[in-house]
């Protein structure tokens, strides 16, 4: 009996991201015009993401930073994503973007300050409610 509430309780907190609370639409954003491409990755996948794709990359344009996801970002889907900037794979140590726009295609958030890309090296979507990794791009510089 214990080993069957041990099964069903794994697999509640295995699906508790798996809801679709963020959009899917393609928004088509792309970094600005002549930015500077400072760093980029490819996505992994992280413990609770599937349909794993893209890249991330980092411009800068007149002292703006911004992060940008190419056209063929995609991600598992969840209610509570958040793109961070972080200085590990598990966001520990991390710089918030804000909410993820969309579970693919191009997408662009920009820092509020310039970072330190030398300490916050990987991107990352994160279920922010469940503390679930769904995804992670190693920054290297270009």
């Amino acid at each position: 009996m214990k080993k069957i509430i041990l099964i069903l309780a794994a697999g509640f907190f295995l699906q508790s991201c798996v809801r679709e609370n963020t959009s899917t639409e393609d928004l088509m954003e792309m970094a600005p015009e002549n930015a500077k491409l400072i760093s980029s990755g490819e996505f992994m996948k992280g413990p609770y993401g599937n349909n794993i794709g893209g890249k991330a990359e980092i411009y800068e344009k007149d002292g703006v930073y911004t992060l940008a996801f190419d056209k063929d970002f995609s991600v598992s889907n969840g209610p509570d994503l958040y793109v961070y900037v972080s200085t590990e794979q598990q966001p520990n140590n991390f710089i918030s973007l804000g909410k993820l726009k969309s579970v693919n295609g191009g997408q662009v958030y920009t820092f509020a300050t310039k970072p330190d890309l030398d300490n916050y090296k990987y991107a990352v979507v994160h279920c922010q409610q469940y503390n679930h990794m769904f995804s992670y791009a190693l920054l290297q510089k270009n």
